[in-house]
């Protein structure tokens, strides 16, 4: 295979195009809202049988967060080393910046929580409710996104999804 010298046009477009990529990198980091969601990583763990968990992580790769998906066998050690109680659990756990995510939780409020920085442990979105990312089956149940703190186990609400309204 020959490699052919590169002529002064194609170096001129590699060049440019090499600026415009640092200016969009640089647009990003400086943008605000955007540095946090931008290269913000998921690490999500769930049942290797489960069809919602990863319905879920396609919700969140399409808002713009990187997921790493790992499948585990035992959840409930999982919740419970994160703090997680049975009256707030559902199918899978989700870790980012320092903040648990548990269950179907929409991506605009992770998103909120990231930018807002509460003093809480995570979110949740106890049981699988219809309707919410991931368990988008036809059905659409109203639902709650919660918080809760180490010290006082007592949720909290952080937003609503009412289909009535």
């Amino acid at each position: 295979m020959k490699i052919l010298p590169a002529n002064r046009k194609t170096t001129k477009v590699t060049a440019l195009s090499l600026l415009a990529g640092g200016a969009l990198a640089l647009y990003l980091a400086l943008t605000p809202g955007a540095s946090i969601q931008a290269g913000s990583v998921v690490e999500m763990y769930q049942d290797p049988n489960c069809g919602c968990c990863t319905d879920w992580a396609e919700h969140l790769r399409e808002a713009g967060f990187e997921v790493r998906q790992h499948k585990a066998r035992d959840m409930r050690s999982v919740k419970i080393e994160h703090g997680v109680a049975p009256e707030l659990a559902s199918c899978h756990t989700a870790l980012i910046e320092g903040y648990v995510i548990e269950g179907h939780v929409p991506a605009a409020d992770i998103k909120r929580l990231l930018d807002e920085r509460p003093d809480v442990v995570g979110l949740t979105v106890p049981g699988m409710p219809h309707g919410s990312p991931g368990m988008e089956t036809g059905r659409y149940d109203d639902y709650a996104v919660m918080t809760w703190r180490h010290e006082d186990r007592t949720p909290a609400i952080f937003s609503e999804y009412n289909t009535h309204d």
